[in-house]
């Protein structure tokens, strides 16, 4: 009985604990499902706003813009990484710290040029205060970055030395021969030049990340939690020729100081395919320096003068009016039609008509002009039509001017004008237009589009490539585009543009002198001008300079101010070994173009090991490997910093390599 006893009560105490682990077990249930009924029934979207949205944030990962090329692979235009790094005292160990402060002081202190006492005192007290996202340093480059991420405590990295780096890319220009005022910008709001042209290739797709609150005006990126990548831009491929735009911008500078002059311009153009090789803008500024921060080729419309006598002495050959043959007397040199008074500068007597554009004459192109043409201006102005004189150019870049002639319909016209627009006045044309015209000239009369993009790549593969596009197909007949062609290679021989003659380089061009602000109390101000092509027998590039306001007591006329720029740029863009020409212009004063264009290393895979890649150009390297037959997947652009497999490697084809480009 005892033992029976003894059972009885431990069973009781045994039931005694199993109901109790019921009744706990009971309500623990029921307070769960309590639980869920009150989220069920409680306001969800206040519990985000009052603390996911307010500790935590979806912020942008920048894209990085594609690069800018010169046509012939010469980077204009790069985005750069920089690197900002912050400090997590929080997260950064005690131990960590106590041992490394003393030598990361020593190191920052070798680095930054400032005493050790001030890091050690600065971090000692954000240790105090546990300060979770301190600011070290910003805008480092990859070697600097790469520098600092290896000292005492940062070597640790994020969790234990509280090491943070945050990535931002910046653009930078590759070379200052090449300005800002032809690059351009795209800041978002503004947008010009070739980068404000190509934004929309060049521009990738932003990605996002989280980024947690530190304090009222800290967030701290979460690196692990990335809500989606960046796209970076595709890379484009101007039309410019590094080494012709050094030449252009060199050759222009100097005669802008010689002449002591505001501004000036340069364009030159392949006559085949319509792009643009250079284009260089220069402006003087308030220290006497030369700078390329304005785009007067395609912003400003100017009266352009004599040489505008090229494009109404062409309507006329090409309706018949004139041939070899045609003369015109200009008498003393001056004449007066419908009340206005038109001079020549260079003497007088019976002209042919190679005669008019050799010596420049006003009186010749205007006699003619209205003989023919006074009673149906239309019929001349309809030429100019047809030459898209009268149109706002379709061009990539931003910001060109519609030109503005007079005609009939105007109240600005009267019975002079026609005479006026005959020899470059009563006009209002962009420089580009005018290359444009001559272009088509050195064409055969075939008219192109200025083209300013060559190709578009992404990841080594072309996405577009620019083909020529004609605007005019037949300006005019054959024989009187000959007939052109022959009269202006004449007033290079023989006439206003003598003075660049070259008996080496068969050139042909015409000079321009125009006044502006005639109107305006004062000294007068002129814009010279050389507008023309070589060679002119098989022509390959069409040349327009322009300089504005020379110092009038030096020169004004375009034959001395801007022919020799002509002169200098043909020389040394096409003859191999230019000759007749004055030495100095001979020395490339601006670019060492062996520097900025590196030559392409070729790539083997000797034994099957890897080789080393580190330093050497990433779009030289990562074609070479994947014809071989190996993947590639790289980040950045520039020059290789590491690589994956390690140099010595054995390594297989269908492999993937790893590397990681910074400029």
């Amino acid at each position: 009985m005892q033992k029976q006893s003894e059972y009885d009560n431990k069973r009781k105490k045994t039931l005694r604990w199993g109901y109790l682990f019921a009744v706990v077990a009971l309500c623990v249930f029921v307070l769960f499902i309590a639980r869920i009924i009150i989220l069920q029934n409680t306001n969800v979207q206040e519990i985000k706003d009052d603390y996911i949205n307010k500790n935590y944030r979806e912020a942008t990962l920048k894209a990085a813009r594609g690069n800018l090329f010169a046509s012939d692979g010469s980077i204009l235009a790069t985005t750069v990484m920089r690197y900002d790094i912050y400090l997590d005292f929080k997260t950064m160990k005690d131990t960590v710290y106590s041992n490394g402060i003393a030598a990361l002081s020593d190191s920052l202190s070798k680095m930054f040029g400032k005493p050790k006492t001030e890091f050690r005192q600065k971090f000692d007290e954000q240790k105090k205060h546990k300060n979770q996202y301190y600011t070290l340093v910003r805008g480092l480059d990859f070697d600097e970055y790469d520098r600092i991420r290896k000292f005492p405590i940062f070597s640790k990295g994020k969790n234990k030395g509280g090491f943070i780096v945050d990535r931002n890319y910046k653009r930078e220009l590759a070379t200052s021969e090449i300005g800002a005022g032809t690059i351009g910008i795209d800041n978002g709001e503004l947008k010009a030049g070739l980068e404000g042209a190509f934004s929309k290739y060049l521009t990738g797709t932003d990605g996002k990340r989280l980024e947690q609150r530190i304090n009222s005006s800290q967030w701290k990126p979460i690196d692990f939690w990335k809500v989606q990548e960046p796209t970076d831009g595709k890379d484009v491929y101007t039309t410019l020729d590094l080494r012709t735009q050094d030449i252009a911008h060199s050759a222009l500078e100097k005669q802008l100081i010689k002449f002591e002059a505001k501004h000036g311009t340069v364009i030159v153009m392949e006559v085949a395919t319509g792009k643009v090789r250079a284009l260089v803008n220069l402006r003087r500024t308030e220290d006497g320096e030369y700078e390329d921060s304005y785009n007067y080729a395609l912003k400003d419309n100017i009266e352009p003068g004599s040489t505008f006598k090229t494009i109404s002495l062409l309507a006329a050959m090409d309706d018949g009016f004139i041939d070899e043959n045609t003369t015109v007397n200009v008498g003393n040199g001056v004449w007066t039609y419908a009340k206005q008074r038109i001079s020549d500068g260079h003497g007088g007597g019976t002209y042919d008509i190679s005669d008019v554009l050799a010596k420049s004459s006003n009186v010749g192109t205007a006699k003619l002009i209205t003989k023919y043409y006074a009673d149906k201006p239309q019929i001349f102005l309809d030429h100019l039509r047809r030459w898209k004189l009268f149109d706002k150019m379709d061009i990539e870049l931003p910001g060109i001017a519609k030109p503005k002639i007079v005609t009939p319909q105007s109240k600005r016209w009267n019975a002079a004008t026609l005479a006026s627009i005959s020899y470059g006045y009563s006009s209002n044309i962009n420089l580009l237009q005018l290359t444009t015209f001559y272009n088509g000239v050195a064409n055969g009369g075939k008219m192109l589009k200025p083209l300013f993009i060559d190709k578009i790549m992404k990841d080594g593969k072309v996405m577009y490539e620019a083909k020529p596009e004609v605007m005019v197909n037949k300006m005019a007949s054959e024989k009187a585009v000959k007939m052109m062609t022959d009269a202006l290679t004449k007033a290079v021989e023989k006439g206003t543009g003598r003075s660049i003659f070259t008996p080496n380089l068969k050139m042909a061009g015409k000079t321009g002198t125009a006044r502006f602000e005639y109107w305006l109390p004062g000294p007068m101000k002129y814009r010279a001008s050389f507008a023309g092509f070589y060679p002119a027998d098989n022509p390959k590039y069409t040349c327009y300079v322009m300089i504005s306001e020379p110092n009038t007591s030096i020169g004004f006329y375009g034959a001395a101010v801007s022919a020799p720029v002509f002169k200098e740029i043909a020389g040394k863009t096409f003859l191999k070994t230019p000759q007749n020409i004055e030495k100095e212009m001979l020395v490339d004063r601006k670019v060492n173009l062996n520097k900025m264009v590196e030559p392409n290393v070729k790539i083997t895979v000797n034994n099957k090991q890897m080789p080393s890649l580190v330093g050497l150009i990433g779009k030289n390297v990562i074609p070479q490997l994947e014809n071989l037959g190996y993947r590639i997947d790289y980040k950045g652009v520039g020059r290789i910093r590491e690589q994956f497999p390690l140099e010595g490697t054995t390594i297989s084809k269908n492999q993937r390599i790893y590397l990681s480009l910074q400029n």
